[in-house]
């Protein structure tokens, strides 16, 4: 397509821009919600609850879609929303303050982009970005447009978890040296289809959107987008963002690594998945590590504290003859139930270790693994308080506020496109500052993508 007609697509939302509203105390922020899948679908239930917001318009480009949130909506609030196919008629809608992004992971950066500049906030989920570079203009458009810009990493508003970091960064271990990651998922093969004719209702160019035109595959379609190059980064960028994000968390959220590699593959299954199944990943930060790992088939969790060790390290000095045991030795520790993880975070000290998950926070210190410090959850999801941070953020003005900004969201996102990157090139990265890597235009290309016009970011 032409120059024009790419100008024209940004012109459809940026028209509507617009000084920003200041709310009152009373004053509820009007939602639209664009993607209306399970993920959308727990936005709008979110947001119906919400005292600060109401759902004013819905967004898919699925028609199907649309009718059955409006259902769910009229049954959660008696209310109904406008409806939308084309997310730049909700973003020019001057009825709507502010959106809730749940699109494939490769519209993320352009709905962000679109909506800032058609003068709304943004609460978009994670990843923050499909690749780095729209990451980066993300950011650039966030401070230029004056907007906020919140990603979907709910952890971070989790009060325990909260609570959990401040205690390893005031040295509950020691100084951590390595964050590892855990996304032991279990996945079902997706199996085969051929390409079909588009369903009824469905706009397929407008999902594909910045992905290559190729014929409507059912595969490719609904949740299992998320296996496909085009439209998705597999599950290191789909669940293991988030435990990525936590490793960075308690390291003290760190830029950019000095190098990064992975190694795997998708083994078990045939079937028309891309993505691997089976990731482990490194990032060196100089003295300190991040390991990360995806596991997608048969496997147990880790995480349990070895309870019965005989005694020190043989290298270590024995304490004198007759002295009192420490604090904490065998049969010593506290009861609690080991936070067995599957889905988490293990953190290492020079002190002692910790192991994170949504079922709660353990810590141990010493030879004999005494546990210091216990946290279990005092809700379930999170979602909802973290939505709240970015309401509350809208109506201070000061991006500050939110709780996983855009520009720390990236970050944690980048990682996961580091290690997709070492993957698909099959090599270890050398990371130079911008990130680039030199003398590797292999890798280099895999930073942004060949966008189709006029979908370009």
């Amino acid at each position: 397509m032409s120059h024009e007609t790419s100008r024209r697509f940004f012109l459809g939302a940026a028209s509507a821009l617009a000084a920003t509203r200041v709310w009152g105390a009373n004053d509820k922020i009007n939602m639209a919600i664009v993607g209306l899948g399970g993920r959308g679908t727990n936005h709008l239930n979110i947001y119906s609850r919400l005292p600060d917001a109401r759902v004013a318009a819905l967004c898919d480009i699925d028609q199907a879609a649309r009718e059955k949130a409006q259902a769910t909506l009229v049954k959660n609030t008696s209310e109904k929303a406008k409806e939308y196919e084309d997310l730049r008629q909700a973003f020019a809608d001057p009825g709507v303050d502010a959106v809730s992004i749940a699109t494939p992971n490769h519209w993320h950066a352009l709905a962000t982009i679109l909506a800032c500049k058609a003068g709304k906030d943004v609460y978009c989920e994670k990843p923050a970005c499909y690749n780095i570079h729209e990451g980066q203009v993300m950011i650039q458009v966030a401070r230029e447009t004056k907007r906020m810009v919140q990603v979907g990493s709910q952890h971070r508003s989790t009060p325990f978890k909260i609570k959990a970091m401040d205690a390893m960064h005031q040295g509950l271990i020691g100084q951590i040296y390595l964050a590892k990651g855990l996304c032991f998922k279990r996945r079902a093969s997706i199996g085969h289809a051929e390409d079909s004719p588009t369903p009824a209702g469905v706009n397929w160019d407008l999902f594909l959107g910045p992905a290559p035109l190729r014929p409507f595959n059912e595969k490719r379609f609904k949740y299992n987008w998320h296996w496909f190059w085009d439209t998705g980064n597999g599950d290191i960028g789909n669940q293991g963002v988030h435990e990525i994000g936590i490793c960075r968390w308690g390291l003290g959220d760190p830029d950019f690594p000095k190098s990064a590699f992975a190694t795997g593959g998708k083994y078990a299954y045939t079937d028309d998945q891309e993505t691997p199944n089976t990731l482990l990943a490194s990032y060196d930060y100089g003295g300190r590590e991040i390991v990360f790992e995806v596991r997608g088939l048969l496997t147990g969790g880790e995480g349990i504290p070895l309870r019965s060790r005989p005694g020190p390290p043989a290298n270590a000095q024995q304490p004198p003859a007759g002295a009192a045991p420490t604090a904490g030795a065998a049969g010593s520790r506290p009861a609690g139930n080991p936070v067995n993880v599957a889905i988490g975070n293990l953190f290492y000290g020079t002190e002692g270790w910790a192991v994170m998950s949504d079922q709660g926070f353990q810590a141990f210190k010493g030879e004999s693994n005494e546990l210091i410090m216990e946290e279990r959850p005092e809700r379930g999801d999170t979602t909802g308080a973290h939505m709240e941070n970015f309401l509350s953020a809208c109506r201070s003005r000061n991006y500050k506020e939110l709780h996983d900004e855009i520009a720390n969201a990236y970050l944690s996102a980048s990682m996961c496109h580091l290690a997709n990157i070492s993957y698909r090139t099959g090599h270890k990265l050398t990371i130079e500052p911008g990130p680039k890597f030199t003398g590797d235009a292999a890798a280099n290309k895999l930073l942004t993508r060949d966008y189709r016009k006029p979908f370009v970011v």
